[in-house]
């Protein structure tokens, strides 16, 4: 699929990491000599700031954007460390989640209870990361729960109330919906339910936010 993505650190870890997908970089400020030779290898068109707003969709797009042909991975039910997202719609807490798993080595991250993936959201709100960290999309939560089950991985869900989270083996963490948290269904299925520990009275912590510092526990045991 071809996808406009946008941002300069997202360009920029284009332009390093996967040339081959850039198709075309669209400059949409003026930028020096310098930055423009960064760019020598590639189709480049500068655009104005008008069709620049256009093509990101009003979202700050810092005068960088590129025209790239993309492919969505479809990478095995398998590994180590499994983030699975249960009915998790911002695509900025996704585009984070992602970078957090691929930062911390997390083996694959699955996405579930939302009908399409919008994947040049995901790739911007992840500075590029979700170009590389394979992500698996199944509408369907207790598919995938029942298959881990199968497959002997400890199920752990992230509840306010939980116990402390610890470095674990061949788990599975479920991070629930901003709102609503994890389903009934989902609860019905754990292991375990684990928690950021707080040390002040205050439990409204961001679903990226307590995500990060679980996975950190579970893969590093911080």
């Amino acid at each position: 699929m071809e996808l406009i993505v946008f941002g300069k650190r997202v360009v920029e870890y284009l332009v390093i990491r996967h040339p081959e997908l850039v198709k075309e970089i669209l400059i949409g400020k003026r930028i020096s000599d310098r930055e423009l030779k960064r760019f020598r290898r590639f189709k480049v068109r500068f655009i104005e700031n008008r069709e620049a707003q256009r093509l990101s969709r009003n979202r700050n797009h810092q005068g960088f954007l590129a025209r790239i042909e993309f492919s969505p991975p479809n990478p095995r039910l398998e590994g180590n460390w499994i983030v699975v997202l249960d009915r998790v719609t911002d695509v900025g807490n996704i585009g984070s989640l992602t970078r957090t798993c691929y930062s911390l080595g997390v083996d694959l991250l699955v996405i579930t209870g939302i009908k399409e993936l919008k994947w040049e959201g995901i790739i911007r709100a992840s500075a590029g990361a979700g170009l590389d960290m394979p992500i698996l999309h199944s509408p369907d939560i207790s598919d995938i729960l029942n298959r881990l089950k199968q497959k002997e991985y400890q199920l752990v869900g992230a509840e306010v109330g939980g116990e402390p989270a610890q470095r674990m083996e061949r788990v599975a963490l479920i991070l629930g919906n901003e709102g609503e948290g994890l389903s009934g269904k989902v609860k019905r299925k754990l292991d375990k339910i684990v928690a950021v520990q707080m040390h002040r009275d205050f439990d409204s912590l961001n679903v990226a936010v307590a995500g990060a510092i679980l996975i950190d526990r579970i893969v590093n045991g911080c």
